[in-house]
């Protein structure tokens, strides 16, 4: 019982958190409409459901995903229904791989599956020509300040949304082991403070979660804090 309960947490860590569940081990006797309501029905106590996906076909087979509107619902339904049993089977659940097209489309990330596979080379390249010097040059001083903080248990958070709630960053590094508070600081609401149990615990969510996009303007930024 205890492999099992690592394996699933392992599994849950292996992806970045997100609005999207995915779920696997579900009975594949039932209809894909029987399927989709009653996931619906089950999950729709931890937040409200923009869409449950499910297929019959191939190797989708006994798989769905559902999609929250926020990720404290998907948050809570990874936790709350992890191994729960379901007409028969335990369905083993982790946040999706990739952010779902509803979702995309909600935050202005949304691109179509075929424009993604062709790329414009040239526009592209003039692009990523013309504005490498300045990107690299601030990425690296920002590294050589991380570089000169030492690892500790505090990580810094920059760059949030201004109307960020406490509630949103509690969800996201609670998923980590060792979290023990989010201070948020007075009067500069884009910044805030992670605290864990040791260093280790805090450099794993800081790699985690580098760059989680939580608006479509604001990657969060992640390092340990200034003692």
């Amino acid at each position: 019982r205890r492999s099992a309960h690592s394996a699933a947490m392992a599994n849950i860590y292996a992806v970045r958190p997100n609005q999207t569940v995915y779920i696997q081990n579900l009975n594949e006797k039932l209809k894909r409409d029987e399927l989709r309501k009653n996931l619906y029905h089950l999950f729709s106590q931890f937040g409200n459901i923009l869409e449950v996906f499910a297929s019959k076909r191939g190797s989708k087979r006994g798989q769905a995903w559902i999609v929250f509107d926020d990720l404290a619902g998907a948050t809570k339904s990874v936790r709350g229904m992890q191994n729960v049993d379901f007409f028969g089977k335990k369905m083993r659940l982790s946040y999706a791989k990739q952010k779902s097209d509803i979702i995309s489309k909600a935050d202005g990330t949304y691109r179509p599956r075929e424009k993604r596979k062709m790329e414009s080379k040239d526009d592209d390249m003039k692009v990523v020509a013309a504005k490498a010097p300045k990107e690299e040059g601030s990425e690296s001083k920002e590294m050589e300040e991380e570089e000169m903080v030492e690892p500790n248990k505090i990580l810094f958070a920059r760059n949030l949304p201004k109307d960020i709630e406490k509630s949103m960053l509690v969800s996201l590094f609670d998923q980590y082991a060792g979290y023990k508070e989010v201070r948020m600081v007075d009067g500069k609401a884009d910044i805030a403070f992670i605290e864990f149990d040791d260093y280790q615990q805090a450099g794993l969510a800081k790699d985690g979660l580098q760059g989680f996009k939580l608006t479509k303007n604001h990657q969060m930024k992640l390092s340990f804090a200034n003692k």
